[in-house]
């Protein structure tokens, strides 16, 4: 595959793109306009909201992100959402309910495009006092679709919790995580990063065995399958997870030494 070159290229952003004091390279920035400029679309997908998209907008400027985990796509030139594909209160409620009475210290917040809602007993890591986020019941938070839910436990390991979730959750929805802490992140069934990178590919008419997509974390799973059982190229970081490592086609550089920008260069 030493001449294979992409068609669309598609970046996670976390642990991926970004560097860990949460900035883009300028390398980075420079090769990827490079390949902007010869016609190559470029894609951001994240399990951040859309909310969270305006600072890499200062930086890229273009593009379109797919955001929490494929529920949302946005047009980042109009800081514009797309398109959506929520969870419905039918799910939301007998959802919560359920794991509430599995693990009764499960505490819950949603996404709701450019606004958050959260439990007061629920912990925001990252959005303390930021505009949009607010408490709420969760009966208030389970009225009307959202883009995502996520679940939280202070006390249970990552793996445990993920776990216990996904066996109550079923069919009904789509669990992945991407954090350390017990925190389990769930969509409406079937929508990963996958199907929204699969709407976003099929925009520009380009096929998953065109598409190289950049990873670090189980949330990438789902896209990292897509593109690899095509031909398309699946890389992941050089700390990424076990888990993603597993079904990768490639590694690179970690993201502090801009991995993303150095295999793309070597293409």
């Amino acid at each position: 595959m030493s001449d294979w070159r992409p068609r669309l290229i598609a970046s996670d952003m976390d642990g991926t793109l970004l560097r860990w004091d949460d900035t883009v390279s300028d390398a980075t920035v420079a090769e990827l306009e490079r390949w902007r400029a010869d016609g190559v679309p470029v894609v951001l997908a994240t399990g951040r909201p859309p909310r969270w998209m305006v600072r890499i907008r200062e930086v890229l400027g273009y593009g379109t992100a797919v955001c929490c985990n494929g529920a949302v796509i946005m047009d980042l030139e109009r800081f514009e959402i797309v398109h959506e594909d929520p969870l419905h209160p039918d799910v939301l409620t007998s959802v919560t309910a359920e794991l509430r009475r599995r693990q009764p210290d499960t505490w819950f917040a949603v996404e709701y495009g450019l606004e958050f809602r959260h439990e007061p007993i629920y912990k925001p890591r990252w959005d303390v006092d930021a505009p949009g986020v607010a408490e709420a019941t969760l009966e208030e938070m389970t009225t009307q679709p959202v883009a995502k839910l996520l679940a939280r436990h202070e006390d249970l390991p990552r793996d445990e919790f993920v776990a216990m979730v996904e066996d109550v959750v079923g069919d009904r929805a789509t669990v992945t995580h991407s954090s350390s802490d017990a925190l389990a992140e769930i969509s409406a069934a079937g929508i990963t990063k996958a199907s929204g990178l699969a709407r976003v590919a099929a925009r520009h008419g380009v096929g998953p065995e065109d598409v190289v997509v950049f990873g670090d974390m189980p949330n990438d799973i789902a896209a990292f399958e897509w593109v690899r059982a095509a031909g398309g190229r699946a890389v992941a970081m050089a700390h990424a997870h076990p888990d993603l490592m597993a079904v990768a086609t490639d590694v690179t550089g970690t993201n502090d030494d801009d991995g993303v920008a150095r295999f793309l260069a070597s293409l």
